[in-house]
């Protein structure tokens, strides 16, 4: 990603829900910065919450250097719902010519700690990452932090010239879409997933840091392993930002194990990756499943259904399968007093978080 920035000749998009002050955030600015010095209109989306550990010294420099900045729907005195509503989309689009999407952000942990993936994306769909970062750049929840930046529009005569440069390589064409996500009123993807669930014949993997489904979600997923079909959870292990969250999520392991779901926990550091896989249909973006993602937050994914691309992915699931430690049902039968203590006291939290809205 650094070194598509650094390529860059027209534009950058920037849209990133945590960013906060240190290494690496300082080599993503640098790399902007100059970027905007050598004439590329640069625009930076920031959540507003995501972003607090932002230092003013790093935005100072941003400004600077003539990046545009915004904050997606800054904490405010107001209804608590509305500040529940948050940007956690991740997306880079370069010259609108190439994008990324995954579960990245602008934090030390992602050097050091934590595991994370991206996909890499080119052809038509990146017009519509384009459309979906500039929807959100214009709205009434959006503020800049300086009304006077100029903000230098996208060329894209310039743009469409230099992809007629290249001609489509139609050897790597796959079928993809770009699927969002606005919190309770719309989850397409929700919805897609339960239809991908619904449909798989061989296989349904899902890898998610924050596990708290939904009963519908739990439903299908016991319903397609009593059919047969080989459902594996790829879940964080001890080593998590949230730990809370994990606990959550584990009061749901019992049912679902008794169903032949087979649940892996990544060991031993943190797995911050957002990527499912049902037979030949994949997606990789930002959106959790659990009820945070799903009834309040902006997410973003890309989809893909192609059998190339399917079999990269069983084999980076296999890979992290082969790195975790598997829940069998009679050894979870058998856990302690105090672990059933946290998923009750957790669980009950969680259900209460449901009602906010």
């Amino acid at each position: 990603m650094q070194s598509a920035i650094d390529r860059a000749q027209v534009s950058i998009l920037l849209e990133l829900y945590l960013m906060e002050s240190g290494r690496l955030t300082r080599r993503v600015i640098d790399a902007l910065n100059r970027a905007a010095q050598r004439g590329v209109s640069v625009r930076l989306m920031l959540d507003g919450f995501g972003a607090m550990q932002l230092s003013d010294k790093d935005r100072q420099r941003l400004r600077d250097a003539g990046v545009a900045l915004r904050f997606f729907n800054p904490l405010a005195w107001r209804g608590l719902s509305q500040n529940l509503t948050r940007d956690h989309r991740k997306l880079l689009v370069i010259d609108e010519q190439l994008a990324f999407t995954g579960g990245f952000g602008a934090t030390d942990e992602f050097l050091e700690t934590w595991f994370e993936i991206a996909v890499r994306i080119e052809g038509p769909v990146v017009n519509d990452w384009v459309k979906l970062f500039l929807q959100l750049w214009n709205s009434s929840l959006t503020r800049g932090e300086t009304k006077n930046l100029p903000v230098r529009l996208l060329n894209t005569q310039r743009i469409q010239q230099e992809i007629a440069k290249t001609p489509p390589d139609n050897e790597c064409a796959m079928r993809g879409r770009v699927i969002w996500g606005q919190g309770y009123r719309y989850q397409a993807i929700r919805f897609s997933l339960h239809y991908q669930i619904a449909h798989a014949r061989e296989r349904i993997w899902i890898c998610t840091p924050y596990f708290v489904p939904t009963l519908s979600l739990r439903r299908r997923l016991v319903r397609a392993a009593r059919r047969g079909v080989d459902v594996r959870l790829l879940l964080p292990g001890e080593s998590h930002d949230h730990p809370g969250v994990r606990y959550a999520g584990q009061r749901f392991y019992g049912r679902l194990l008794r169903a032949g779901v087979r649940i892996f926990e990544h060991q031993p550091m943190f797995i911050h990756a957002k990527f499912s896989l049902a037979d030949e249909w994949a997606s990789v973006g930002s959106c959790n499943f659990d009820h945070w993602s799903l009834q309040w937050n902006l997410e973003a994914n890309q989809e893909i259904q192609d059998a190339g691309f399917a079999s990269q992915v069983v084999t980076l699931f296999e890979q992290r399968f082969a790195r975790s430690h598997e829940i069998l049902l009679q050894q979870w039968k058998r856990r302690s007093w105090w672990q059933r203590m946290r998923e009750w006291v957790y669980g009950t939290l969680d259900s209460w978080a449901t009602r906010l809205r």
